[in-house]
Formats: structure tokens, sequence, C-alpha cells
């Protein structure tokens, strides 16, 4: 089956369970997710199922990633800054709809890998840091939007410090143990607001940086 047939089957199965619009299908059909599974799992690139990959890590679920994708609310967006790189997949997508994409990730292995990937796909509009996200990246602030691609505790003041009036700040917070609330945070006039979305499990964000 052709890595387009393939694509769109994905896409089908992720529309039965979470109606897109069209920007965010668009998107998802223009990555190619095989790109970012490890070798031994390419044959399961196609299915809804987050899949393990180096340091312990997990590459999310396509569904997981079109329902972040599409709570962003990222028509129009120029800048996004996403927490936690990983595999890059995410990253990916979100640079099909926004002009620019920042992510930052805290495991050197999984950030150069994901270089690599970004780099053979001639995906030029992501630029990555090595560092703890939660510092978030002040050089580029503010952001229209940011993501956070593992579970916090509590959000950081200087991420919604980061973030630009109007903007949208999106993350999995963990409410109890395994117990995770994707939660969307606004800013409306120095102020942030906040509404639950749903419930979901996400690795949790760790401090530091490890090499």
């Amino acid at each position: 089956m052709t890595i387009e047939r393939n694509l769109h089957k994905l896409v089908d199965e992720i529309e039965k369970k979470f109606p897109l619009e069209p920007h965010v299908r668009e998107a998802l059909l223009s990555v190619e997710r095989e790109a970012f599974v490890p070798n031994g799992f390419k044959q399961l690139a196609y299915t809804l199922d987050a899949l393990p990959m180096a340091a312990s890590q997990w590459i999310s679920s396509p569904l997981t990633v079109a329902k972040m994708t599409q709570h962003l609310e990222l028509k129009g967006v120029d800048s996004v800054l996403e927490i936690g790189c990983g595999s890059g997949y995410q990253a990916a997508v979100l640079s099909k709809i926004c002009r620019r994409v920042f992510t930052i990730e805290r495991i050197d292995e999984l950030l150069k890998e994901a270089k690599k990937r970004f780099s053979a796909l001639e995906m030029h509009n992501i630029f990555t840091r090595f560092d703890d996200g939660q510092r978030g990246w002040k050089q580029y602030a503010p952001f229209e939007r940011i993501l956070f691609s593992a579970t916090a505790k509590e959000i950081p003041e200087v991420l919604f410090d980061q973030l630009a009036e109007g903007g949208i700040l999106l993350a999995p917070v963990e409410e109890a143990e395994n117990y995770h609330i994707i939660t969307r945070y606004y800013k409306k006039n120095g102020r942030i607001t906040s509404e639950t979305i749903e419930q979901s499990l996400f690795v949790p964000i760790l401090d530091g940086t490890q090499k």
C-alpha cells in the first residue's frame, strides 16, 4: 500500500472518532508518520497507537496529535512554541499550518533524531532548542500559541509571560495520578482564563536536560 493511501486510511480512522477541520486534515495528510516511528514499528505507523521510542518516551497517537492541533485553533497563526519535541511528529504537523514552529526538547538523543527527520523532509520552518522547555524560548517570544506535548502539574508563569496577547496555551494538566485533563488557556487583556476539554494521558514533563 502506498504512503498516500496509508495516510488517507489513517486520517479516515481519526475522523471516525474526531471530526477534523479541513486545514488539520490537510496537515495530517502531508506528514509521513512512518518517518517519525522507530524502525521496529514501521508496520504500525499508520495505526492510531501511541508507540515506544528512544529514552523510554512515546510517540503520541495520531488521534491525540490531531486533537491537540485542532484544539490550538491555528488558522492564521504565525508562531507556535511546542514544549516537548519528542519524535518531532507533532511539530511536523504544526509546520504545515503555521509559518514558524519553535520546539524544545530536554532529551538530547531525541532532539538529534528529530532534527535529522526535519532536515530529511525539508521542513525548514521548524526551529529546535535543547533545553528544559518549562523555561520557554524568550528570544522569539511572544508566541501566538504554546503547546505542551507532555503533562504538566502546573503551567510555569514564564510561559504565560511568553504568550502573546489574545494567544492560546494548550496543555495536558495532571489533576491526580494518571488523570490528566487537556486544558486550554486564553490570554486576554493580560489576564489568563482557562477551560477544560477532555481527559488524556501523556508522559510527564521533567525538570532539567538529559544528555
